[in-house]
Order: structure tokens, then sequence, then C-alpha cells
């Protein structure tokens, strides 16, 4: 029996909170579904090797090499999938939107020139993902900002970079509302970022 059981995060809005940008079906189905999935599948795999049990994700993910090959895909895809949705729900809010305020919005406006460039940059990686994946703003391992994008369910940590933003760009994520118009979902997701939890997520990487 699995001792340490990863279980689905609560949100801290209701599905419809984000509206009109992000539908309350696809956020219900997204968290109770999708992401209940990732979970699922993670457990199940995870009752194989004990003596795994109770590493936090975080460590497994940033050294996917030293985690069984019996076990290996299940922890990077599932477990990646448990990982990046919840950093993404924690990123939304019905108060979102604008221009980040603090040392982020200052880091922003160093590193690419201004907050218009940046969104730029970030929406051209979100759209080049080919079939499914995320869009980040990262810290590197040499302390770099970067913007990357990832595959499937990878996470930035597996790179050894540290995400501060990051964009669910799945067909699952907007294809109820937006169909096949990822560009018009990158656009409204803006209206709903969370500019404070981004801030909190940098302060934690940089204490």
């Amino acid at each position: 029996m699995l001792e340490f059981a990863y279980s689905l995060p609560k949100l801290s809005y209701d599905y419809g909170a984000l509206e009109p940008y992000i539908d309350a079906m696809t956020m219900e189905i997204h968290h109770t579904k999708h992401h209940q999935a990732y979970i699922d599948n993670l457990n199940k795999a995870m009752e194989q090797v004990p003596a795994l049990q109770g590493t936090p994700l975080t460590e497994l993910l940033s050294s996917l090499d030293s985690v069984p090959e019996s076990v290996r895909a299940v922890v990077r895809n599932h477990g990646g999938g448990h990982y990046n949705h919840s950093v993404f729900w924690k990123m939304l809010s019905r108060d979102g939107g604008g221009e980040p305020q603090g040392p982020v919005g200052d880091i922003i406006k160093k590193e690419f020139g201004s907050f218009a460039a940046f969104q730029d940059q970030f929406n051209t990686a979100a759209k080049g993902v080919f079939g499914s994946g995320w869009a980040w703003l990262c810290v590197a391992p040499n302390g770099q900002y970067k913007i990357i994008a990832t595959p499937n369910q990878d996470t930035p940590l597996s790179q050894g970079s540290q995400p501060i933003l990051g964009l669910d760009v799945w067909e699952h994520a907007y294809y109820l509302k937006y169909q096949n118009k990822r560009p018009d979902y990158i656009n409204a997701w803006w209206h709903v970022v969370n500019w404070e939890q981004v801030e909190e997520n940098y302060s934690t990487i940089v204490r």
C-alpha cells in the first residue's frame, strides 16, 4: 500500500472564476479529469518503488536518471503532469493580468527590453510547441532568465531550471472554447496571469 500518496490540490477559486478567458467546463475537466489521471497513474507506479515513497516530486523530476527505469517514464510523464499542473493552477487568478510591478517586472524589462517584447517572445514559444507541451519563464542553471518550451509533460526541473511562469498549451487546456485557435487562448491567458504568485515563485528561488 502506498504510504505517501499524491493528491489533487484544491483550487483557490471556483471553476468559473476565470471566465470569459478560460471557461468553467474546461477548468473542471482539466482539473478533475486530466490532472487527477496524472496523479492516479503516478501513485500506481510509486507502489512499485517503496524506497522512493516520500521523496519530494521535485527531487525525482530533477534527477530522473536516478529513478528506477521501471517507473522512470511514468515519473517523467505523470509526475511531470502533476507538478506542472500544480504550479499552473496557482498562476491563474480572476484578478490577474496587466504587467508585473515587482522584481519580476524589473527582470523582464532588463532581460527582454520591455514587457511587450517579453510577451512576444513568450507567445512565440507557446505557439511554436509542436503538439502538446508548455511554455515557461525560468531561471536557468547559469542564473540567466530564459523563455523555454517543453514537450508533453516534461518539466524545466529536468533541465536544471526553476520555473517562474508557465503556460499549458495542451489542447485539453483550451479546445472547448478556442478549438484549434491556440493563439487566441494564449492572448486570453495574459488576462488571468497571477503576477503575485509569479513574484512569490521568484522570491522562493532567490532566497
